[in-house]
């Protein structure tokens, strides 16, 4: 039968139904079953087939030698580290489902898992969640963290959507945890075999993902002034958390997928590296580091318009942060008056070089390494505050 005589809208009983159909259009027929599943099976499926003749055949799970847990484990501590306390904390949270939790390293190779013990019905759980097991594409075929691992996006795939006959029995939903390059360095999976999830599996795993990813890029940050933002000051420690890594030069040198969307810098964390972080905030790095230190989240207005609440925390080599805030000035002049936002702009400017220049006793070049400025800059302030 050829495309153009396959119903447009074709209706199922039941998702399994569909899910059927579509199989055996792609791998009886050759026919591409655009809109039966995601495009993203549908590529897994097609890269599967140039690695895998045939669906048909079970994926073999292989086995586990000592040092290459030992090895896996070693290269993934600091990943580890992160995600230690979200891990417990999943395993709670799914303590009363059909659901386990598995981290990946960026390979797609288990690092960690809340499974303890087999129910009766589970038969690949026992070996598909070992530490050290491959879970990568070309290995075990489609799954939601082979996916993950290998296009660095959230994936789902439920039941027949796996590629081979044995893996069928699972459900998945798998996201990303990126690095401070905006590098995929692991993939948090939730697992159920035989029993579809009774909740949102997408977004609880994505929930839980983004808490360890937060948690990676601060310990990755070794000096660095951290930038907390979100458009309500309650969500700025909860896993929503726009972060943003900010060089001493004053550039942007790491941000997180909920950051890159506020400031618009793409959907990815990797968007915006290495700009100024002016163009984003709105606001020099010397008003940033400046300001006076306070845990209190103030609202600022970015150059996109959105007005968020911010918190800095100036990371050091020790791991100890240091908290400021900023203050609310940029906010107070009107959109449509740039030059009172001007004068406002530099006069928190002024004021934190003023302040700065104090403590280091009035020597300008004391001042200015510590601010990262010029001493031009500092004099030019000195010589406006005289006027």
């Amino acid at each position: 039968m050829s495309a153009s005589n396959l119903p447009a809208n074709p209706f199922f009983a039941s998702p399994e139904q569909r899910v059927a159909l579509a199989r055996q259009r792609f791998f009886e027929d050759g026919l591409r079953p655009s809109g039966m599943v995601s495009e993203a099976v549908l590529q897994s499926w097609s890269r599967c087939l140039r690695h895998h003749a045939d669906p048909d055949k079970p994926a073999v799970f292989e086995p586990v030698t000592p040092s290459r847990v030992h090895s896996v484990l070693r290269a993934n501590r600091e990943l580890l580290e992160a995600a230690a306390d979200e891990m417990e904390r999943l395993r709670l949270t799914l303590s009363g489902t059909s659901g386990t939790a598995m981290l990946t390293d960026a390979q797609g190779v288990i690092i960690g898992s809340t499974f303890t013990q087999a129910r009766s019905h589970e038969r690949l759980m026992p070996v598909s969640t070992r530490i050290g097991v491959n879970l990568a594409e070309e290995v075990i075929g489609t799954n939601a963290p082979g996916i993950t691992a290998r296009t660095g996006q959230a994936s789902v795939v439920m039941g027949g959507e796996h590629f081979f006959g044995n893996v069928q029995v699972m459900h998945c939903a798998a996201a990303p945890i990126r690095d401070v390059r905006g590098q995929v360095a692991g993939v948090l999976d939730l697992s159920s075999e035989g029993i579809p999830f009774g909740f949102d599996a997408a977004s609880v795993v994505a929930h839980y993902a983004a808490e360890i990813e937060n948690r990676l890029l601060l310990a990755q940050s070794g000096e660095h002034l951290v930038a907390r933002m979100q458009i309500s000051p309650a969500l700025l420690d909860t896993p929503m958390a726009a972060l943003l890594g900010i060089t001493g030069d004053g550039r942007i040198d790491w941000l997180n997928g909920a950051a890159a969307r506020l400031l618009g810098a793409g959907t990815s964390a990797g968007g915006g590296l290495g700009l100024p972080v002016e163009d984003h905030l709105g606001l020099p790095l010397v008003a940033l580091r400046g300001l006076s230190s306070t845990d209190t989240p103030r609202p600022l207005r970015l150059p996109n318009g959105l007005t968020l609440w911010l918190r800095l925390e100036w990371r050091v080599r020790d791991g100890h942060p240091r908290v400021h805030a900023i203050a609310p000035a940029p906010l107070a002049a009107p959109a449509a008056e740039p030059a009172a936002a001007a004068i406002t702009l530099r006069e928190t400017e002024r004021q934190a070089v003023v302040r700065v220049l104090a403590e280091c006793g009035g020597n300008v070049s004391k001042a200015a390494r510590a601010l990262r400025v010029s001493r031009g800059l500092i004099y030019r302030h000195l010589k406006a505050a005289d006027d």
